[in-house]
């Protein structure tokens, strides 16, 4: 890989860290200069910062002094200019939602961390929730936004937030991909009254098998479907469509299922419906790609949590937009610390 542009994309992070953290070389001893090596050793090696540095109390002290806010607005400033160079803002695109997690294993406190069934000691889970580019026509499908989800979120306000913050560096929204956890009238009802397109894929116990169970082998029905969202201590009417497709056959796992999808979009084609909708497991994918970039923690603290996942995404947003025909992640993750070490003893001298 190329030396000065490892270099310069090491300044892209340095620069991502300044920001998140807003430390300066004037108000700051310890800079993003002096940090990124020790946060890509331990991405590299996935492991803990602590394990590879002893800087990992100077950079904990300084996220928990910041807000999250910060470290979402330092990794969307560099999503716009990626925009620009890739002209992402002007091409259609489809984009898919969906949540990952990460392990924690000690006592569960605050709205943080969702509890979990304590299967192989895990106790509890930070959650995230992120919107990615999934179109065929644009090979850089990065990751656009992610933030933090805590218990007792609201997906509307939340995935409606995601939206707002990237609409100027995507064009038109031809689609939104989501899977059977988002089936929520409150989210179809905001998404359909901003004019956002979706389809959803509909749990089974919401499946009104009373229309399934009549149908033939093969089978693909439409039909018009009423609903009312409570809110604001009010009720609100809302439509949508609901698409039924019978015993259809998977070649990848040689069974027929039934399927039955939410959409506001009336164009949509029955025969491509499952083609299209298995699109949102690229989503899938990049979470799988940037475990390979995971970075260890311990911190109950969502602050902590949220910035070592932003740096992870940095990196294989970079990855994904300017290295991905000439190396795997693993390669570019590695190649990007080793590089630290040479541009920060170049720097010095």
């Amino acid at each position: 890989m190329n030396e000065t542009k490892l270099m310069f994309n090491l300044g892209t992070l340095k620069h991502f860290i300044n920001n998140s953290l807003d430390i300066s070389y004037d108000k700051n001893s310890i800079t993003g200069f002096e940090l990124i090596i020790p946060l890509l050793d331990a991405s590299s090696h996935n492991t803990y910062v602590e394990t590879v540095s002893n800087k990992a109390d100077t950079l904990y002290r300084r996220i928990k002094e910041c807000l999250p806010a910060m470290t979402r607005d330092a990794y969307l400033n560099y999503i716009s200019r990626v925009s620009k160079k890739l002209k992402l803002n002007e091409k259609k695109v489809m984009l898919a939602f969906d949540y990952t997690d990460e392990d924690f294993y000690g006592d569960v406190q605050g709205f943080d961390i969702h509890g979990w069934t304590k299967k192989d000691a895990v106790t509890g889970k930070f959650k995230f929730i992120t919107c990615s580019i999934i179109s065929d026509e644009i090979p850089e499908k990065i990751p656009l936004i992610s933030l933090p989800i805590r218990m007792g979120h609201y997906k509307s306000s939340v995935i409606i937030d995601c939206l707002l913050r990237i609409k100027d560096f995507v064009g038109d929204i031809e689609l939104i991909l989501f899977d059977r956890g988002f089936y929520d009238k409150d989210l179809m009802f905001e998404l359909s009254k901003l004019e956002y397109p979706y389809l959803i894929f509909v749990p089974k116990h919401q499946d009104k098998q009373s229309i399934l169970y009549p149908m033939k082998a093969g089978e693909e029905i439409a039909i018009y479907n009423e609903f009312k969202v409570n809110k604001n201590f009010s009720k609100y009417p809302g439509e949508n469509i609901l698409i039924f497709l019978k015993q259809i056959y998977d070649k990848k796992s040689e069974k027929n299922y039934d399927w039955v999808f939410a959409t506001n979009v009336e164009e949509l084609l029955l025969e491509n419906l499952i083609r299209t909708y298995k699109k949102r497991w690229r989503i899938e994918t990049q979470f799988r790609v940037q475990d390979e970039a995971r970075i260890k923690c311990k911190s109950k603290d969502m602050k902590i949590r949220y910035f070592l996942f932003l740096f992870e995404q940095m990196l294989q947003t970079i990855w994904i937009s300017f290295y991905k025909d000439e190396s795997c992640f693993k390669e570019f993750v590695i190649a990007m610390a080793k590089m630290s070490r040479k541009w920060t003893k170049t720097t010095e001298k």
